[in-house]
């Protein structure tokens, strides 16, 4: 395994030593705002007729507007457990199942219920798999990178932090947050500008992930990075190139993993702030994997340095 190389002059600022690991920070936790569901003879009353919901504007679906369109069981689920605003569902007539229950969650919480025809959410959907849900709840929020640092700093584990480079499909974004919270680190960093923002798409495909993963936009990657480097994070940046193998470098201390753009890789600027290139064994054809894989595999990695285990 290659070791670090000037240790002693990466010392996080303000910490004592290696007892002061990074890791999770506090949980979060619902509003503590639920109200007493409605009575028996009201819930029917918040069932709004199927007729009236052509006559209502639907919410826009973009992650800039006001309200943020949330489709699939498991997602809306997610949304209801993280606290975050849900100012409507729309569920499919006839939907049963596990559906009858997350509906129960949103009655507890006095949100307005209508039921429509699946023909109107496939619709709305534009033919994504809404499994007879949507709904609409407020934007996602962004926090500043001194909230993740200071949920790494607040933990017993090192810091592990996510920086993106440009990556632009809203899938690989939604499946990198699914993995992010799969191993508990403790964050997210993406651009500004030339990069996918957190839409519907990506909660989709974070399968709820979005609501649980601290994520930052700053406007420059490459000074973040310094940043994060006197605080005393070691950088690793992924390459077809790497002169290391991912699994030869030392991720047991506090960490931040820069993974780039589908199809171009790592800036230039940006390689040259890492402190270590690694690289992922292909074998076969094709030179590289998809930024949510390659992602996973390095998390994963991570994980098992350290030997966390739960």
């Amino acid at each position: 395994m290659t070791m670090r190389k000037n240790s002693k002059d990466r010392a996080p600022r303000g910490r004592k030593g290696p007892s002061a690991g990074r890791g999770q920070g506090g949980e979060r936790k619902g509003t503590g705002a639920e109200r007493r569901g409605p009575a028996p003879e009201r819930d029917r009353e918040r069932i709004v007729r199927a007729e009236r919901v052509d006559r209502e504007p639907i919410a826009s679906t973009k992650s800039d507007s006001s309200n943020e369109q949330v489709e699939g069981r498991h997602p809306v689920l997610e949304a209801l457990r993280s606290g975050r605003e849900i100012n409507k569902i729309l569920v499919a007539e006839g939907a049963q199942g596990s559906i009858t229950e997350l509906l129960g969650k949103a009655r507890a919480k006095n949100i307005i219920i209508q039921s429509v025809p699946r023909a109107k959410l496939d619709q709305i959907s534009e033919g994504r798999n809404h499994q007879g849900i949507i709904a609409y709840i407020a934007a996602k929020e962004y926090v500043e990178l001194d909230v993740i640092l200071a949920a790494a700093n607040n933990s017993p584990r090192p810091g592990l932090i996510i920086v993106l480079d440009e990556i632009e499909d809203p899938h690989n974004l939604g499946s990198i947050l699914r993995s992010v919270d799969g191993v508990g680190a403790h964050g997210v960093i993406i651009p500004k500008r030339r990069a996918v923002p957190l839409t519907a798409t990506v909660a989709k495909a974070s399968a709820g992930a979005i609501e649980h993963v601290p994520v930052a936009r700053v406007p420059n990657i490459s000074q973040t990075i310094e940043q994060l480097k006197k605080e005393g994070y070691w950088v690793v940046g992924t390459d077809v190139d790497g002169e290391n193998m991912y699994h030869q470098v030392d991720l047991t201390g506090p960490t931040v993993l820069v993974i780039g753009n589908e199809g171009k890789g790592l800036g230039e600027v940006v390689k040259k702030r890492c402190d270590y290139l690694v690289r992922l064994p292909m074998i076969g054809q094709v030179q590289s994997l998809n930024a949510g894989v390659a992602t996973g595999i390095l998390l994963y990695e991570t994980l098992r340095q350290r030997g966390e285990k739960k």
